[in-house]
């Protein structure tokens, strides 16, 4: 198989993975935007990958920064665990009723005081830069907010960092995504989203079992994902973001966003 041309040391390219190790693998966390999708919409060959996993008993839960609105129906129609949306605060799954069922890190008095400092954080990044604009699945967050940057708005890396820095002294968490500036008020990131999704979907503990889940992302907000998932795969589209990494993943796939997804589905499934 022809070798990503991009240099992702200290990365291995995925067909270096020991078959040992891939037969250990017994669940899969994955990033949304640009991990599964293109343009914002699941590409086949991902969505033929989940339901094949899902078909070999590997449960797929997907963590995206994505609102709580965006991700209702794909939770209801995916074939995966469910989905941890918005960095890890809310999670959405079909109950076995077929009914959307979802849940919150923070109660709701919680979110109604964060979310009066969140929108001033947001008017306050709309004053200082004129020309950013809220993303436009803003109408569907329930606990952050998120400034576009390449999705339908270009921003330059230097926009991007001072989006971070305003959003930081407003006491927010910041982080930037393939597509989004997300920012929110608590502790709570993608890894912890991860954990409390296994714990309350599976009752299972993923601190104890790291080297039995892998993890598939993209870029910069996947990054504390790759640094506590003994096993972690960025899809090829990961190189822009390369250089702002300092935890990397594991392994690299030849193809890109859902093809490098299902390209690691095959590493498991064979």
């Amino acid at each position: 198989m022809r070798q990503p041309a991009f240099d992702f040391q200290p990365a291995q390219p995925l067909a270096a993975w020991p078959a040992a190790e891939r037969r250990q693998i017994q669940g899969v966390l994955t990033d949304i935007d640009d991990t599964l999708t293109l343009d914002g919409a699941i590409m086949s060959q991902a969505l033929k990958a989940m339901a094949r996993l899902r078909a070999a008993g590997l449960p797929v839960i997907a963590i995206t920064g994505r609102p709580a609105g965006w991700s209702e129906s794909f939770a209801m129609q995916w074939p995966i665990t469910g989905i941890v949306a918005e960095n890890g605060s809310v999670a959405l799954w079909r109950g076995a009723d077929g009914v959307l069922h979802k849940d919150w890190l923070q109660d709701a008095p919680t979110r109604r005081a964060n979310a009066v400092r969140l929108q001033a954080a947001a008017a306050d990044v709309l004053r200082q830069l004129p020309h950013a604009r809220l993303a436009t699945d803003s109408a569907g967050r329930e606990t952050d907010i998120a400034i576009d940057h390449a999705e339908h708005h270009h921003l330059e890396p230097s926009d991007i960092e001072r989006v971070c820095a305003i959003m930081r002294r407003h006491g927010l968490t910041a982080t930037v995504s393939s597509i989004h500036v997300n920012g929110w008020i608590g502790e709570h990131h993608k890894w912890l989203g991860a954990q409390w999704a296994v714990r309350l979907w599976l009752g299972r503990e993923l601190t104890a079992e790291t080297d039995r889940w892998v993890y598939v992302g993209d870029s910069a907000n996947d990054e504390i994902m790759f640094q506590h998932c003994t096993y972690s795969v960025a899809v090829a589209n990961i190189a822009p973001h390369w250089c702002k990494l300092h935890h990397f993943p594991r392994y690299v796939t030849v193809g890109q966003r859902g093809i490098g997804f299902a390209e690691m589905a095959e590493a498991l499934l064979g």
